[in-house]
């Protein structure tokens, strides 16, 4: 299935997605914005590489849950290419936004679409083709950006920029010195992935960035760490693993 709005500069748009009307729905809104040359559609994975195949684009907008080759295994696939077309994923789902950084998505929308959402999308996809004030920003080789997602729109924390993270259940919420952002990922995961950031456990339910620690101090024979005026207790099990780490971080020195 396909469908080409008249030619004109701008973007060449694919869209995917195994839904009809959702399908032609943000087809329809692709074609009202002028920085749009060309909206395709398929209505699957297999379909999207096909069409690729015979015309590249610039930005393929692809739904997740799609039978066969889902929108994530799309988007590795795209990766392999050697001109790669920016992925933007539309899904009913807010679950997947931690994957969908993972294979270097653009930019994560979530059903049902708002047209000023995706008009934020569509800048999103321009800025990064023409290197002008990208998004999101780009991390540091040691660095990484986590997509948070709140109430449909999706912005882009630097891991740098959080000092702790909390267990929510299911989820983690990420501190940074000015406000927290709620992910669905375990803490447990959190703490294997950036161990080498040093990030440790404090706590069952607490990780701190030790580099943001500013000081250390026993009371009542427990041992509690400073963060951004924030105090954080450590249980008496990750004490010794604290100290430990702590005392091999260089330049540091803590009260």
């Amino acid at each position: 299935m396909s469908s080409d709005a008249p030619a004109k500069e701008g973007l060449a748009a694919l869209v995917v997605d195994d839904e009809i009307p959702a399908l032609s729905e943000l087809a329809w809104l692709l074609n009202q914005d002028p920085r749009i040359a060309t909206v395709r559609t398929a209505t699957s994975g297999a379909d999207a590489l096909r069409a690729l195949d015979a015309t590249p684009a610039d930005v393929v907008f692809c739904d997740i849950n799609m039978p066969g080759l889902d929108g994530l295994e799309l988007a590795r696939v795209l990766g392999r290419f050697a001109e790669r077309p920016q992925v933007v994923f539309v899904t009913a789902y807010e679950k997947h936004a931690v994957d969908a950084f993972e294979v270097s998505a653009t930019d994560y929308l979530v059903k049902p679409i708002r047209e000023e959402r995706l008009y934020e999308a569509v800048r999103r996809v321009m800025a990064a083709r023409h290197n002008t004030a990208p998004l999101p920003p780009v991390p540091t080789p040691e660095d990484e950006t986590i997509p948070v997602e709140l109430g449909g729109v999706t912005t882009f924390v630097q891991r740098s920029d959080i000092i702790y993270v909390q267990a929510q259940g299911d989820y983690a919420r990420l501190h940074t010195r000015t406000a927290s952002h709620l992910i669905r990922v375990s803490l447990t995961t959190l703490e294997e992935r950036w161990a080498s950031a040093g990030f440790v456990r404090i706590h069952r339910s607490t990780l701190v960035s030790l580099p943001a620690v500013t000081q250390v101090r026993t009371e009542r024979g427990r041992c509690v760490v400073v963060l951004n005026g924030i105090e954080l207790q450590v249980s008496r099990r990750h004490t010794r693993e604290l100290r430990e780490r702590l005392l091999r971080l260089p330049g540091q020195e803590r009260g």
